[in-house]
């Protein structure tokens, strides 16, 4: 720590403590890789077996996973019903405080029953302490149901074994993603490391679960969904890239395909229609690298 309080620090100095605060965050996710990778195949297989990732919290936490949530779609042309973020408090919550939200239990389970939450999904509650109520009851409600429950938390606390009500629920009781992060910069204020250790967790989680299940051809965001222009332009650098056509016929492909990438490459490296195109890839589980061999 400084030797002055923190608010008779230059903006500099109070930089500084956040860079060391956010080394701190990227050091407990590296720790955690393990587990977090654990987590990835866990989503792929939920995913996989037509069931859901679902993300619970409350305040910053809920936010974070409503957040990755949001930007599967786009990114890997997910189903907006296969990563599901839910927030106590609902949609409201987002953007301003739902006063009680948070110790809400009754409210927590009622998420997971609205949701027909069953043993084919994945549920991932996300509290800095561990020790949200709504996210506890979310959790053991989803593991009452056979749901696979885990938790991500940044508790300094001692999680292992787990909290005691979790251990009834869910394939084996509870996983957990234990990532102390230490005290924060500004004391209680979980948006901070706390944040962007849990950000940089279900970055990690979302991200390996798709490119495990073939949504990823090398770095390339091969399903990405063109909504805009940016991205009707980058789908169509993606099929050039991988084709060697001139970006006047990945567009043209692109438009044929009915706006997906990995199905205009397919139609393009092997001489097939969409609708060929699309059986072939349905064929080999969706993965492009095995469809163009």
């Amino acid at each position: 720590m400084p030797d002055a309080p923190l608010d008779e620090l230059s903006a500099p100095d109070i930089l500084a403590l956040m860079d060391k605060a956010d080394a701190r965050a990227l050091k407990a996710v590296e720790d955690a890789r393990d587990v977090i990778a654990s987590a990835a195949a866990a989503a792929a297989r939920a995913i996989g077996r037509a069931g859901r990732l679902i993300y619970v919290g409350a305040g910053t936490s809920g936010r974070l996973g409503v957040l990755d949530a949001s930007e599967c779609p786009p990114t890997f042309s997910s189903r907006t019903d296969r990563v599901v973020g839910v927030m106590a408090g609902g949609m409201k919550a987002l953007h301003s405080s739902v006063e009680g939200a948070e110790d809400n239990t009754v409210s927590g389970r009622a998420a997971m029953a609205r949701l027909k939450v069953g043993e084919n999904d994945m549920v991932v509650g996300i509290s800095a302490s561990g020790s949200a109520p709504y996210v506890l009851a979310a959790l053991e409600e989803a593991g009452r149901r056979g749901a696979d429950i885990w938790m991500i938390t940044c508790g300094g606390r001692d999680l292992n074994p787990p909290i005691p009500p979790l251990t009834k629920g869910g394939k084996g009781g509870i996983s957990i993603i234990h990532l102390p992060t230490g005290a924060e910069v500004i004391q209680g204020s979980t948006r901070l490391a706390a944040g962007t250790a849990t950000k940089l967790a279900l970055n990690r989680i979302t991200t390996a679960c798709f490119v495990l299940l073939g949504k990823v051809y090398g770095d390339l965001m091969v399903d990405v969904m063109p909504t805009n222009a940016k991205l009707v332009k980058r789908a169509a650098g993606i099929i050039a890239n991988l084709t060697g056509c001139a970006e006047a016929e990945a567009l043209s492909l692109l438009k044929k395909s009915g706006g997906s990438a990995k199905v205009a490459v397919v139609m393009k490296q092997k001489g097939l229609t969409r609708a060929g195109a699309v059986r072939l890839l349905t064929e080999k589980g969706g993965f492009l690298r095995e469809a163009i061999k």
